[in-house]
């Protein structure tokens, strides 16, 4: 039995030599042929590893907003459309919930001295905001609670608009023209540096004045979506049906009248998302895999084709079917991987560079390797098959016919 075993071995090794000697031998067929190999691997690891990137980034993007924040979105009802600031103390003063910002957004129409600009985006925050992120303002002081309550025309800047309006000048203490309103420049704040996928979610107001000013502007007194942040180790469920049933008495428990989303729920919802788009692709991609592995098989035929001298000797001097057939499998399994281990260098060495266009993590996905290479593996054995088995049933009379 050992010597069995050893003999098999010996044969094996000398297949796989032949097999390296046969694809030197034919240097420029075997290189387009283990091409589309190549080319499929790499649009497989490239696809699935740029998308865990994002998805990385995404899920770093909803951690920095908080993953322990819900989201109220108001649509109303006929005698109420939206809350208004009494309604947001009351949300505030429950005990799961440690502080909210309301969102009120509007563009507005900017001018300093001659200096004008239009469309610009300005966002209503609150004193609370400024606490979440004490680091923001990198100059003169944040919006506080006075501002709020006293409704002041003050706002706090991003670099952008110092740089268009003041370009070279201390901003704070002067005055700017919002919508045509004067407002006295408190602040120049620190925009998020982070861009990419981040800026997606958390986006870049050019200017933000206290929102119960924005709800002026706007000539309104209701807010229709703020941001809820839950007190330490609370559970986001719990506090959403509090939040729920507050709401319902505030709106009389009429039907359809707000929306409370938990970042936690639209983190799941954009990983499932991410995760389909990722299976689709990589399936779009396999295509080129098939598409390679039909070259292999088409390469294995002619080679067979090719050498049926050699078979017919082999089989005259004692070689079993098997052991032809291994012979031709080894080849086209070598083939194969070969294209397969180049596209997983290829892919990775893509998906960084589109990771790095993109501003998101390379992140190096085990999971897609794995696939590449098992997919060039089963390529090669699966479509290598054919023609190893036609070589091992070749009769030897007739392949000697040709010497």
């Amino acid at each position: 039995m050992f010597k069995s075993i050893r003999s098999a071995f010996v044969m094996i090794l000398e297949c796989i030599v032949m097999s390296f000697d046969n694809i030197r031998g034919n240097k420029v067929r075997s290189f387009l042929t283990l091409l589309g190999i190549m080319i499929g691997v790499t649009a497989v690891i490239t696809l699935i590893s740029t998308v865990s990137g994002v998805s990385g980034s995404i899920a770093s993007s909803f951690s920095d907003m908080g993953v322990g924040t819900l989201t109220v979105t108001v649509t109303g009802s006929d005698l109420k459309t939206g809350m208004n600031p009494d309604d947001l103390a009351k949300v505030a003063a429950l005990e799961s919930v440690d502080g909210i910002v309301p969102s009120v957004s509007l563009n507005g129409r900017v001018s300093y001295g001659k200096t004008v600009e239009t469309n610009v985006s300005v966002s209503g925050k609150n004193a609370y905001y400024f606490q979440l992120n004490d680091e923001l303002i990198e100059h003169g002081r944040a919006l506080n609670f006075i501002d709020d309550d006293n409704r002041s025309y003050v706002c706090v800047l991003s670099k952008e608009m110092v740089d268009t309006f003041f370009f070279g000048v201390n901003p704070v203490g002067e005055t700017l023209y919002v919508s045509g309103l004067p407002f006295l420049v408190v602040g120049r704040y620190e925009e998020d540096s982070g861009g990419g996928i981040a800026a997606i979610f958390s986006g870049k107001p050019n200017i933000m004045i206290p929102y119960t000013t924005a709800l002026s502007i706007n000539n309104s007194n209701e807010v229709n979506s703020f941001t809820v942040y839950l007190a330490d180790g609370v559970d986001s469920e719990a506090a959403k049906t509090d939040i729920e049933n507050l709401m319902d008495q505030i709106f009389d428990f009429e039907d359809d009248c707000f929306t409370v989303t938990s970042m936690a729920s639209i983190e799941e919802t954009m990983n499932t998302m991410l995760g389909m788009m990722s299976t689709l692709l990589a399936g779009i991609a396999s295509i080129a895999l098939v598409v390679g592995g039909i070259g292999i098989m088409n390469m294995m035929l002619t080679t067979v084709t090719e050498r049926t001298t050699e078979i017919g000797l082999k089989k005259a001097l004692g070689a079993i079917p098997w052991q032809i057939q291994i012979q031709f499998l080894i080849e086209s399994f070598l083939l194969s991987m070969f294209g397969g281990l180049l596209g997983v260098v290829f892919g990775l060495i893509l998906s960084y560079a589109l990771c790095h266009v993109l501003g998101t993590t390379f992140v190096l996905n085990g999971g897609a390797i794995a696939l590449g290479v098992g997919f060039s593996a089963a390529v090669g054995i699966i479509f290598g098959w054919a023609p190893a088995r036609k070589a091992s049933r070749l009769n030897p009379i007739d392949a000697l016919r040709s010497i």
